[in-house]
């Protein structure tokens, strides 16, 4: 009997038959981010590592190894940040992409303690074991021991040539454990790998790295170029192991080599989270697969892809959601293969700001961790225009002369290069070693999605795009936007009609993405204050964008754990619609006031009639420190809404915390409590009479064309 797919999963695959029609190769990857939405640690909420965030780690690396039978663990080396004594730590698995299993060895012990930790002699004999599995595949191999952790060492090669196995006269035979030691700054190297000489060690664990306990035995692997040696290896390891009857085995070392035959997919910690860099893949299916998998494997670990505050306020889990597009491999990433591609792309998000706004989290803007590339100054501006110009004019540009030219424009007000809404660290970047030249634009003005599909969604949408640049090479002069990209693209209304325009424009060029995906693009909850219904007129209240401003200057706070903004002022979208034909008809006659000042409201029409909306802008509470100390917070925010034609009138109260005053006991303790906790704050009240009185007039300094900003009354 034939399985009926649900139809988010048959949009996403029939999407992946668009592209394939096209015999376009643009692989997808991500990296989602978890927190312990229950936890106020330090480690949950703004730093990097903590005492339990590599256990949970652990714990999700355990569950997606369920998931995916037949992988193996590696425990490899995370990135290292300026400050920071020794690099993070990073739990990977590996797999083979067609299924087959990779690892027959014994488990990382991971989430469960050794029972029955094995002897000394047992370690000697997996010693003396993995020499011979070596010597069996042709390499052969020589024992020796030394001083520093991991004491056992195994020296093979390849080839015919004599080995050396004395410290003594080869120095970097002896050479410390690599987790134990800081990364250099052109990157971590094996040199004895590069000249053909592969050398493992084994121990009982270092207790003095922090990463296991001194009973665990452990492999620190060499760097392998190859998939293939690298998998003959891990067979040769796995054999001795099992031969020598080890309960577990730690395989730590070098990272592993990648190519389309494996995937390879870390946990790492990030400031407040844990990060998923999952595996690239080659369509938005497997992608799903995996983002599912992922997910499921947070949950089991007590994390979630999102917090709730006090007040019932919903974010995402801070660490953002990140995804990257690329290709099978460097060669043939699509950004490579098409050079136009990537100023191209660069000219739509100018081009469609919801693109960089409608899915961001609640910290946007030019001091953010992903500003758009026209958000600097005019002047930058310019240039960057003249240089998507000089490109037009190059009929095959280089990656050298891509990654020259723009590189100088993806970068932050500080000149950080990994902050920026468009990425190009790995794309062909010769002062990143090992890392710098993989083909891949990085997209991370995304807020972390609540869900796998919402994230499949979003790669959808952006491998559409690409498709759709690919097949028209030609593309417009970049938009000045000026002061209107923070005002009117601050407003949710704007953001999602400039959306439709995009979705229309797949859909024109035959790359549509369907209902299912359409409606999970489109979902409004992230957004969503409350609403009300009064005299067959409707008012709704939506969250708005706000462009927290930097406190100080970048350059000094580019290697903390993360900035200090003044993130005291919030922004609203208020907007009336009519409720029936008859409505529709006098809707531009309601009055709408805010803290008894008129608000100006602005007309825009949609196929179901026409709207009214504003944003209103306030101070939400008065930091400890920040702009404007002179300023108090300005809350509660009072709506009044009436019509000459109507009796009574309507009033709404949003309050920042509990309307009877005090606040909440803890955090909600689900997303129904936030639910309720957000709706007692969205007070409304029918009144009997309208009133009498005129609304005050904003004075003009508070209106812009799309905002009234009660912090200057």
């Amino acid at each position: 009997m034939k399985t009926t797919l649900p139809a988010f999963d048959q949009a996403i695959r029939s999407h992946d038959d668009l592209l394939k029609r096209r015999e376009l190769a643009i692989w997808v990857g991500a990296e989602p981010t978890f927190t312990d939405r229950r936890s106020e640690a330090p480690e949950w909420l703004y730093n990097a590592l903590g005492p339990t965030k590599e256990a949970r780690a652990r714990r999700m690396l355990a569950e997606s190894l369920e998931q995916t039978p037949g992988g193996v663990v590696l425990r490899t080396l995370g990135r290292q940040y300026p400050k920071e004594d020794l690099p993070r730590w990073n739990l990977g698995l590996y797999r083979r992409r067609d299924g087959q299993p990779i690892w027959t060895g014994p488990p990382d012990p991971l989430a469960d303690a050794m029972a029955n930790p094995p002897s000394p002699a047992q370690l000697d004999e997996f010693w003396s074991r993995l020499a011979q599995r070596l010597g069996a595949r042709g390499w052969p191999a020589l024992l020796f021991a030394v001083e520093t952790p991991p004491r056992l060492r195994v020296v093979f090669r390849r080839d015919l040539l004599p080995l050396l196995a004395n410290p003594a006269r080869e120095p970097r035979l002896a050479r410390p454990s690599l987790h134990g030691q800081p990364i250099p700054p052109q990157g971590p190297r094996d040199e004895l790998a590069e000249q053909g000489t592969f050398l493992l060690g084994i121990d009982g664990g270092d207790p003095e790295t922090g990463l296991d306990e001194a009973v665990i035995p452990r492999v620190e692997l060499p760097a392998c170029a190859e998939v293939e040696m690298f998998l003959s290896l891990l067979a040769a390891i796995g054999e001795a192991a099992r031969a020598s009857g080890l309960p577990g085995l730690i395989l730590a070392g070098f990272p592993p080599p990648v190519d389309t035959t494996v995937a390879w997919t870390t946990l790492t910690p990030d400031p407040a989270v844990v990060e998923a860099n999952m595996a690239p893949a080659a369509d938005v299916a497997s992608f799903l697969r995996e983002s599912r998998i992922s997910f499921a494997a947070a949950a089991a670990a007590g994390l979630t892809p999102y917090r709730l505050h006090y007040n019932g306020q919903y974010t995402d889990s801070g660490g953002g959601g990140q995804l990257t597009l690329g290709g099978p491999t460097p060669d043939s990433s699509p950004f490579l293969t098409c050079p136009h591609l990537l100023p191209a792309l660069l000219g739509y998000f100018n081009r469609h700001p919801a693109l960089s706004f409608y899915f961001a989290g609640d910290f946007v803007g030019n001091s953010s961790q992903a500003p758009r590339a026209d958000e600097r100054t005019a002047d930058i501006f310019e240039e960057l225009a003249l240089t998507l110009a000089l490109l037009k004019r190059q009929r095959n540009p280089t990656p050298d002369l891509l990654w020259q030219s723009l590189s100088p424009f993806l970068a932050d007000p500080a000149g950080n290069t990994h902050r920026t809404e468009l990425n190009i660290e790995k794309l062909w970047n010769p002062y990143l070693p090992g890392r710098g030249r993989l083909g891949l634009v990085e997209f991370r003005a995304f807020r972390m999605p609540p869900t796998p599909e919402w994230l499949a969604a979003l790669a959808a949408l952006l491998r559409a795009i690409a498709a759709l640049l690919i097949q028209r090479p030609d593309y417009p002069e970049p938009i000045h936007w000026g002061r209107e990209l923070h005002d009117r693209f601050a407003l949710p209304y704007y953001l999602r009609a400039d959306l439709w325009e995009v979705l229309d424009e797949l859909a024109s060029a035959g790359l549509g993405l369907g209902q299912p995906l359409i409606a999970e693009l489109l979902d409004e909850h992230y957004h969503w204050l409350g609403a009300a219904e009064f005299g067959e007129c409707r008012l709704t209240v939506r969250r708005g964008l706000e462009f927290w401003p930097l406190l100080g200057d970048a350059p000094s706070q580019e290697h903390g754990h993360s900035r200090l903004v003044d993130a005291s002022t919030a922004r609203l979208e208020i907007s009336l619609c009519a409720q029936s034909e008859a409505a529709q008809r006098t809707l531009k006659d309601w009055r709408l006031t805010v803290n008894g000042y008129r608000l100006p409201l602005r007309r825009e029409d949609e196929l179901d009639g026409e709207t009214w909306l504003y944003g209103l802008r306030y101070r939400r509470f008065k930091p400890w420190t920040g702009l404007h100390p002179m300023l108090e917070a300005q809350g509660p925010i009072e709506l009044l809404l009436s019509h000459p034609g109507h009796s009574g009138a309507l009033r709404i109260v949003l309050h920042e915390w509990r309307p009877q005053g005090g606040g909440y006991d803890g955090l909600p303790a689900d997303l129904e409590d936030a639910v309720a906790r957000r709706a007692e704050r969205f007070v409304t009240r029918r009144l009997d009479t309208a009133p009498t009185t005129m609304p005050l007039e904003p004075p003009p300094g508070a209106l812009t064309p799309y905002c009234f900003d009660l912090r200057r009354l």
